[in-house]
C-alpha cells in the first residue's frame, strides 16, 4: 500500500473514530433531556439545530440535482435517520435496552449483506465475519453485564432488527450518494432537511410541544446543543465523510466501538463501576473491530 493510500485511509478512519466517540456519550445528554422532553421533541430539536449549524457553516446551495438524486437524499434522511430513530426509540419501550444494544450492533453484518447486493466493490472476506462474531459476543457481555436471563420481547426486538437494517441501508445509500460529486457538508445538510420533513407525521401523533422556555435551564440547553452541534451536525458529517472515503462496510464496523465508549464514559462521568464482565466485553468488541478490518486492508 502506497503512502498516499495510507494517508487516504487515515483521513477516513479518523472521522469515523471521532464520530463514535461522540455518539457513545450522547446518552448523558439524552438522559438529561428526557426528564422534561418527549423523544420526538429531542429528535426534532437536535436535527433542526444540526441543519441550522451546517447551513451557517456551508451556505452554498446544492445545484443541479436530479429526481433520482433527490430520491436517494430522501431515502438517507427519511428512512436512514428519521425512521431509524423512531424504531430504535420505540423498541426501547417494548423491550430491554440490552436487547436493543446487541441487536442494533448487528448493523455491520446487515451492511455487509446489502453491500454484496448493491455495492459490488465492497465484498467483505472471512475476517469480517469472524470479527463480527467476536464483537457481538463482547457487546452482549457489555449490554447484559452479568444478567443470565435473556428476556425476549418479539415486538420490541423486531423493531430493533428493523433499526439495524435501516442503519445498514443508510450506509449503502450514503455510498451511492458519494458518487454524485457533492460535498459531504451539502449531503449531510440535505439529508437532515429530509429527516426533519419526515419527522412531521411522528410529531403530529406524539406528545410534541414546542415549549422552548425549557431551554432556559442551562442543563437542558447544553444537552440539546451537544446533541445538535456535536452528535448531529459534526457527528453525522464525520460519519458521512468516513463512508465516502472508506466505504459503507468498513465504516459500519465502527459501530462496535459505541458500547465501549458508553461503558468508559459512564465510568468517567456517572461514576459507574466497570465490572470484569464489561471489561472483557470491551476487549472483545475492540478486538472484533480490528479483526473485521483485516480483509479490507489486505485486498
Amino acid at each position: 500500500m502506497s503512502n498516499v493510500e495510507k494517508t487516504q485511509l487515515l483521513k477516513g478512519h479518523l472521522p469515523a473514530t471521532i464520530s463514535v466517540l461522540i455518539w457513545g456519550t450522547t446518552f448523558i445528554a439524552t438522559v438529561t433531556l428526557l426528564q422534561e422532553f418527549h423523544p420526538s421533541e429531542i429528535m426534532f430539536y437536535r436535527f433542526l439545530i444540526g441543519l441550522l449549524a451546517l447551513t451557517l457553516t456551508y451556505p452554498h446551495r446544492m445545484k443541479g440535482t436530479t429526481l433520482k438524486q433527490e430520491f436517494y437524499f430522501a431515502m438517507a434522511g427519511g428512512v436512514g435517520i428519521t425512521l431509524y430513530f423512531v424504531l430504535e426509540k420505540t423498541a426501547l419501550i417494548h423491550t430491554a435496552a440490552s436487547n436493543v444494544g446487541v441487536i442494533v450492533a448487528a448493523a455491520p453484518f446487515f451492511t455487509a449483506i446489502l453491500a454484496c447486493l448493491f455495492l459490488k466493490a465492497e465484498k467483505p472476506g472471512k475476517f469480517f465475519y469472524l470479527g463480527f462474531f467476536i464483537a457481538i459476543i463482547g457487546i452482549t457481555l457489555i449490554s447484559f453485564n452479568g444478567v443470565t436471563v435473556l428476556n425476549l420481547n418479539p415486538l420490541g426486538d423486531l423493531m430493533a432488527v428493523g433499526a439495524a437494517l435501516l442503519w445498514a441501508g443508510y450506509n449503502i445509500v450514503l455510498k451511492k450518494i458519494s458518487e454524485f460529486g457533492y460535498s459531504t457538508m451539502q449531503v449531510t445538510r440535505r439529508t437532515f432537511a429530509y429527516a426533519l420533513l419526515f419527522m412531521i407525521p411522528w410529531i403530529l401523533f406524539s406528545d410534541f410541544e414546542f415549549g422552548i422556555a425549557r431551554f432556559t435551564n442551562t442543563s437542558n440547553l447544553f444537552a440539546i446543543l451537544f446533541l445538535g452541534l456535536g452528535a448531529s451536525a459534526f457527528g453525522f458529517f464525520l460519519w458521512n465523510l468516513a463512508v465516502k472515503i472508506l466505504g459503507a462496510v468498513r465504516t459500519s464496523i465502527y459501530v462496535y466501538a459505541i458500547p465501549v465508549v458508553t461503558v468508559i464514559s459512564s465510568a468517567l462521568f456517572l461514576n459507574e463501576r466497570i465490572t470484569w464482565i464489561s471489561a472483557t466485553g470491551t476487549i472483545l468488541a475492540l478486538a472484533g473491530l480490528f479483526i473485521s478490518e483485516r480483509p479490507l486492508q489486505s485486498r
